[in-house]
Order: structure tokens, then C-alpha cells, then sequence
């Protein structure tokens, strides 16, 4: 019984060493395909995402910062942006960032802190995501994380505003132009 086993077991086994190996050419090409196919990061999110910029925290009681805290459920990424404002010029002084989430997420928040710092509120408020997604070239796939960073910075804003209320902007159109007086 154990000879036929043994006998079974090497014919299979020469029968397979001798039959040759042929692999659709389809299968051939797809590894070749799976490589080029497989997308990177761009060499702009690894250098935010490797090395990322003014991350920490400000201390959220001082009436001179802002905190903006936002998330994206459908991914988990959770972002927190702090700002510091001067209260005489109303310029960004220093920001900071803690986020948890995926390698686009961290290098948007980077990216942010870099780009707002030396702004005013109102510069600030007018960063939008698609400045932040071309500026990284994110795909399509991971644009929410730089919607996310907009969100963030725009609740950073809000807060200050909500603890500095004589930090209002009075010129929201942005045009300066004043009323006329009506002369009887």
C-alpha cells in the first residue's frame, strides 16, 4: 500500500516537472498592469505627511486663539486646527494641528497651517479646498481631506470670532463702497 502511494505520489509529481507551463498571456501582462496601475501619493503629500509642519496645540482658553475641530465620519478622519491671532491687526500669528486620519488628511492640515499663517481672518476664511487639493494634487478619491482642512481653518475663524465678538468683520462684501446719504 505504501509503494502504490509513493508510486502515485512521484508520477504526479514528474508528470507535472515535464508537462510544460504555459500561462495565458493575459495573466503575463497583469502583474505589469498591477504596478502601474497602483497609485502614490505625490511627492508633495509624503514631504507634509513625513515631515509635517506646526503640529500641537495652542491653548484653547486664550481669548487670542481659535480652535476648529472637525471630522469625517465616513472615513474617520479627525482634524484639529488651532490659530493664534493678533488682536491689533487680526493677522494669524501662529497656527498648530492634531490629526488622526490617512496620510492626505495629516499633509492637508500641514499644508493649511503653512498657507494661513501671515493671513488675516479674512484671507483665512476665503482658503478653499480645491487651492489646498491642486496645491498637494490629490486625487479625486482623497478630496474630503481637503475639505476637511477648510473646514477647520473656517471653525478656527468662527470660534475666535465667537470669543473676540469685537473681532466682527465690518466689510463682508469685500467692496469697501459705502452708502450714499439721502439729502432732503
Amino acid at each position: 500500500m505504501f509503494s502504490r502511494s509513493v508510486r502515485t505520489l512521484s508520477g504526479r509529481v514528474l508528470a507535472n516537472a515535464v508537462r510544460p507551463t504555459v500561462i495565458p498571456a493575459a495573466r503575463q501582462i497583469a502583474p505589469a498592469l498591477a504596478v502601474a496601475a497602483r497609485r502614490s501619493y505625490h511627492e508633495k503629500v509624503l514631504d507634509h505627511y513625513s515631515r509635517p509642519r506646526n503640529v500641537g496645540t495652542l491653548d484653547k482658553k486664550d481669548k487670542s486663539v481659535g480652535e476648529g475641530l472637525v471630522g469625517a465620519p465616513a472615513c474617520g478622519d479627525v482634524m484639529r486646527l488651532h490659530i493664534k491671532v493678533d488682536p491689533e491687526t487680526g493677522v494669524i500669528s501662529d497656527v498648530k494641528f492634531k490629526t488622526f486620519g490617512c496620510g492626505s488628511a495629516i499633509a492637508s492640515s500641514s499644508y493649511v497651517t503653512e498657507l494661513v499663517r501671515g493671513m488675516t481672518l479674512e484671507q483665512a476664511s476665503k482658503v478653499k479646498n480645491t487651492e489646498i487639493a491642486k496645491e498637494l494634487c490629490l486625487p479625486p478619491v482623497k478630496l474630503h481631506c481637503s475639505m476637511l482642512a477648510e473646514d477647520a481653518i473656517k471653525a478656527a475663524i468662527k470660534d475666535y470670532r465667537t470669543k473676540n465678538p469685537q473681532a466682527m468683520p465690518t466689510n463682508l462684501a469685500g467692496t469697501g463702497a459705502k452708502f450714499e446719504t439721502a439729502h432732503a
